[in-house]
């Protein structure tokens, strides 16, 4: 599975049985069942039973479906860890990985099920290279309203005493050569502040987006998926490179920018992408 084409990513309370249905229907890349935040401490048990009888039942399609598990320490995490391994599961989402020696434990117990690892503590940032670097280490997921909380900073419209952290976990999965999804954004109800923040994470670099809940769906492929007018300049750039190789140079211009070998992989994977 090459998880650098998922786009978006939707959490739901794995014991919630009408959100689980209609997640079945919706267009979203991949569906992360949630055991962490989003259940209550007396109702873990029963939501991790609803999990798997999820992915047992199946009907995802060709999308994956990971399990969202409690952190390491908490009294959950070993029966949530023995649950992932149930079929249906692609992979699994740890919270608060803070070093590489954690993100290694998860690995050794993940059953070759490929882990993401969730970076939203100041920890998690700084080691972000090493757990990334991990191998089994499928992805980086930004936590960032952790991450704001441990760094008692504001956050404002543009995310601005974040961004240093969200570009090191780009500059950590690229390194590594593993995916990265951004954060997701708590105002559901606002489309226009989720495609400039979404717009944003792609700008930074993010390959998707995590989301809190059905209606970002749409708006996330959007913003995520190469445009009309991308794949167009993509086109006509890998033209002009080939037209300039024809006649016997090795660096083209289009639109007055010159264009090198760098920016036709660059296109070809923008393509690839659409």
């Amino acid at each position: 599975m090459d998880m650098t084409r998922l786009r978006s990513l939707l959490y739901l309370p794995a014991n919630r049985p009408s959100a689980i249905a209609k997640a079945r229907t919706l267009a979203a890349d991949a569906v992360i069942l949630d055991l962490e935040d989003a259940v209550q401490p007396d109702a873990k048990a029963d939501a991790r039973a609803a999990a798997v009888a999820a992915a047992l039942e199946g009907g995802w399609g060709d999308r994956p479906l990971f399990l969202r598990v409690n952190g390491l320490g908490t009294p959950w995490h070993g029966d949530d860890m023995a649950a992932v391994h149930v079929d249906g599961f692609a992979g699994f989402v740890v919270p608060k990985v803070d070093t590489a020696v954690e993100a290694a434990d998860v690995v050794k117990r993940a059953g070759g099920r490929p882990v993401l690892a969730m970076i939203e503590t100041p920890a998690g940032v700084l080691n972000a290279p090493a757990i990334a670097a991990t191998p089994g280490v499928a992805g980086l997921i930004a936590g960032m309203a952790d991450l704001a909380k441990a760094l008692n900073c504001g956050v404002d419209a543009h995310r601005t005493p974040l961004l240093y952290s969200l570009s090191a976990i780009v500059l950590a999965a690229r390194a590594a050569g593993v995916a990265c999804f951004d954060g997701v954004c708590t105002e559901y109800r606002n489309e226009v502040a989720f495609r400039a923040e979404a717009g944003q994470g792609k700008l930074l670099g993010f390959d998707g987006k995590t989301l809190i809940h059905p209606s970002q769906v749409d708006p996330c492929n959007a913003v995520f998926s190469p445009s009309a007018e991308e794949v167009a300049h993509a086109e006509a750039m890998i033209a002009a490179y080939q037209a300039a190789l024809s006649a016997g140079r090795g660096v083209a211009t289009l639109d007055g920018q010159m264009v090198e070998i760098l920016h036709v992989e660059q296109a070809r994977r923008l393509l690839a992408r659409a």
